[in-house]
């Protein structure tokens, strides 16, 4: 497929009709010119054009072949030819990867943070990223990190690579345009897009300020959820992933930056051209993007309260069956119909931590206080459900609510069966709320036992030595 465009780029020339590659894990094949791609081998001694040959690897090489992720790439000249890293400075002190006592706590408190801020001053993503929660090390090969981000403008002369873990960026505000060395990806809110470890890419702010939540996962790719009982078809179905065409550029960038997170640090490499001079290229390991209003959701139709995992688009297994590192659910609209059931998200204890986030509307489970661009956090056994206004406006409605559809809604959580330690930064945050725990202390009690008539707890005593009950 034939490249849009050929040369230096500020970032604001993306086609309104930019092509993609459609599927999910294919095993794809891109050219920005036709006949770069070498024929019936991967590494010939000269490559056409004379382009070099680089494969990257997002599996050891002895992966199952079902798991196995790797790319081959075509450039102009190979990613090796920069200068030695340098840690970057001034550092980015909230940027964490190993996560453990001395550098952040862990809480079994519900949290709830509002929306943060657009930054006054110039802030790209890279700057605008910061660590909430996680666990687990990027050096051990095993865990989770949940960032979010603030910026308000475009990274210049310079691109990010992550060489501790895959991305998934959910933006809530603002449109993101992402060149990457496979191709450029544009992702709206409402869209996700997920970048392998590994990969270079810059990120272009069109719609100016962005904000939103990234989660990221160490030693784990994200994959479909098997479907079961479902069958063949629902949920996130693999032909709506769009990953990009090959398209580079080739022109004198002097004192080109790449930086390079490592460790939880940030690392830089000066080089004198743009890491986007990908010619061609091809393979299954790839950024891609996915439209959340295209994901198909499953729902009771007679009776009570489907469980989340219903609802999950990509997961990240661990090697226990049937429990992740990170899961990544949506709560889109639909329509609710189970017959006297309360519908809201049932009270729950889980094995599970649970970090929500919304991207639009609002959330069937909380009245007030959780608002786009804002998150929670409900730890490894710490209870959780709907407040004290979405239970009372519940049972008021009684057996007879009817159909109902949630429309103009999109929320989501990441969750991971390992239990996370939360940043010194976001539990000091001028952004958590500190009320929020009063959402549910006005829950009251609807007790009532009509053997005994009185439910006043002062003059009502359950006796259990002998199975009587007295007033």
């Amino acid at each position: 497929m034939a490249a849009q465009s050929v040369g230096e780029t500020d970032g604001t020339d993306f086609p309104s009709d930019l092509p993609y590659l459609s599927g999910f894990n294919n095993h794809f094949s891109s050219e920005a010119i036709p006949g770069a791609l070498p024929q019936s081998q991967n590494s010939p001694l000269i490559c056409p054009f004379g382009l070099y040959a680089e494969q990257i690897s997002g599996t050891s090489f002895t992966s199952p072949r079902k798991a196995n992720l790797c790319s081959w790439l075509y450039r102009i000249k190979p990613s090796v030819t920069h200068e030695p890293f340098r840690q970057r400075l001034p550092k980015n002190e909230k940027l964490i990867s190993e996560f453990n006592a001395s550098n952040c706590s862990s809480t079994p408190t519900q949290l709830r943070w509002k929306p943060a801020d657009f930054p006054d001053s110039p802030v790209d993503f890279v700057d605008g990223l910061y660590t909430v929660c996680g666990a687990g090390s990027s050096f051990l090969r095993h865990g989770f990190a949940i960032h979010m981000y603030t910026a308000n403008k475009s990274m210049e002369n310079c691109a990010f690579c992550n060489a501790d873990g895959d991305f998934l960026i959910v933006p809530q505000s603002g449109k993101l345009w992402i060149i990457t060395e496979c191709g450029r990806l544009e992702v709206s809110p409402g869209e996700v897009v997920v970048l392998p470890q590994g990969f270079r890419f810059v990120v272009y702010l069109p719609d100016g300020p962005s904000r939103g939540y990234v989660a990221e996962i160490f030693g784990s790719h994200f994959q479909l959820p098997d479907l079961g009982p479902i069958g063949a078809n629902g949920l996130a179905a693999p032909r709506d992933f769009l990953a990009p065409v090959a398209w580079f550029e080739n022109s004198p960038r002097p004192g080109y930056t790449i930086i390079q997170k490592f460790g939880g640090e940030l690392f830089t490499a000066i080089q004198d051209f743009s890491p986007f001079n990908v010619v061609a290229w091809h393979g299954n390991y790839v950024p891609y993007k996915y439209d959340l209003c295209k994901f198909c959701p499953y729902n009771t139709v007679l009776f009570d309260h489907s469980d989340p995992s219903i609802n999950t688009v990509l997961t990240a297994p661990t090697d226990k069956p049937g429990v992740a590192l990170l899961d990544f659910v949506i709560f889109p609209p639909r329509w609710l119909v189970a017959e006297h059931t309360f519908r809201p998200p049932y009270y729950h204890r889980n094995c599970m931590s649970e970090f929500m986030g919304l991207i639009y509307g609002g959330y069937e489970a909380k009245a007030d206080g959780f608002v786009p661009g804002g998150a929670s956090l409900h730890s490894c056994m710490t209870p959780h459900g709907p407040d004290t206004k979405t239970y009372e406006a519940t049972i008021a409605r009684g057996n007879d609510a009817g159909p109902h559809k949630i429309s103009g809604t999109m929320a989501f959580m990441f969750e991971s069966s390992l239990i996370p330690r939360v940043c010194s930064w976001a539990l000091e945050s001028p952004f958590i709320d500190h009320d929020y725990y009063q959402c549910w202390i006005g829950l009251k009690s609807h007790f009532k036992n009509e053997a005994i008539g009185d439910t006043d707890p002062q003059k009502v005593r359950i006796e259990s030595e002998n199975g009587r009950q007295i007033g």
